[in-house]
């Protein structure tokens, strides 16, 4: 608040004093008072006006400054309350209040709202397993017949339970924090969950899966994990080329500090214009409108998911020639104190 403003918000008050003084003068000479002391009475009670009106200023003026910007200084706002003393002024104590009211307000709708989502989250996961009981029967009802309508059963089902997966985890990575659970896992025998899970894929497009890894242990959850590796994995064969040397690399490297997992193939990659935004939501890019199949929500919710694990997940690429996915897990000690 300035003191410019101040004043011109006090111009009627201070332009009715002026006027007020000029006719206390008048009455002072009116009674015969000397000229002097009618003047010197008049500048006291300027004096006294204008010190009433800057000790007024300087009180407002510190909790309107405290209050803007601490308002833009906390990343959320509402909690500016936490921040000040109530004024002692009696507009700043009605603003006070007034605000205490709002925040409350806000806080009571927040509290039903994250309510709301969580029973929606809670019902989603429900009906998710629910859903994937059927889906794993008929999987294995198929699992033992090798006709070609079966197979292609077979993968609408694999299809759909990938599809299911991302809606349960997409509710987990964005609702429930607490849902991951983090140790020291083998890589590769989530590796192997994944190759077996998506095996039938692998083998009716002619894919070579290439797994060296070799007794390399990193700190993750190993569910959130193989989700990971499914969709990518997913994705490289949903791209590939129709060449006959087709083949999905996975291998690691490791230093002092990180161990990096890399998936690698020689499918269609990922065009110049797209790299950057491979991980935005439901962006489907060039080869994604192609396909007509993509939702653009695989790579999102992975590296949605990678983000709160504290993994770091990069994408480079180059068009027909290959696409390489790096999982960066760090071998600090960080995690070392929850096992």
């Amino acid at each position: 608040m300035k003191l410019l403003d101040y004043i011109k918000d006090k111009f009627y008050f201070v332009i009715i004093s002026l006027v007020s003084y000029f006719f206390i003068f008048l009455i002072l000479l009116a009674f015969k008072v000397e000229i002097n002391l009618a003047l010197l009475i008049i500048i006291i009670l300027l004096l006294t006006q204008s010190v009433l009106l800057l000790y007024d200023y300087i009180r407002k003026q510190k909790f309107y400054k405290d209050l803007i910007s601490n308002i833009k200084r906390l990343d959320k706002s509402y909690l500016v309350l936490e921040t000040i003393d109530k004024p002692e002024f009696y507009e700043g104590a009605i603003l006070y209040h007034a605000l205490y009211d709002i925040n409350k307000s806000m806080n009571e709708n927040v509290k039903a709202n994250e309510l709301q989502l969580n029973e929606f989250k809670d019902y989603i996961e429900m009906w998710i397993h629910e859903v994937k009981k059927p889906i794993a029967s008929l999987v294995l009802l198929l699992s033992n017949k090798n006709s070609l309508l079966d197979r292609k059963v077979k993968n609408i089902l694999n299809q759909l339970t990938l599809t299911i997966d991302q809606v349960l985890y997409y509710v987990r990575s964005e609702y429930a924090e607490k849902d991951y659970y983090i140790k020291e896992i083998d890589l590769e025998s989530v590796i192997k969950n994944v190759g077996i899970k998506n095996m039938d894929d692998l083998l009716i497009n002619k894919i070579d899966f290439i797994v060296n890894i070799e007794n390399i242990k990193v700190y993750t959850d190993s569910k959130w994990l193989e989700f990971i590796l499914n969709q990518i994995i997913n994705n490289s064969i949903k791209y590939k080329r129709n060449i006959s040397n087709s083949y999905i690399k996975i291998y690691s490297t490791k230093d002092n500090k990180n161990t990096k997992l890399i998936i690698e193939d020689n499918g269609m990659g990922i065009h110049l214009s797209d790299i950057k935004r491979v991980f935005d939501k439901t962006f489907t890019g060039i080869n994604g409108r192609r396909k007509n199949s993509s939702t653009g929500m695989g790579l999102y919710i992975a590296k949605n998911l990678c983000d709160k694990l504290g993994h770091k997940i990069v994408i480079s690429s180059k068009v027909n020639s290959y696409t390489k996915v790096i999982i960066t897990f760090s071998n600090n000690n960080y995690y070392s104190v929850i096992k």
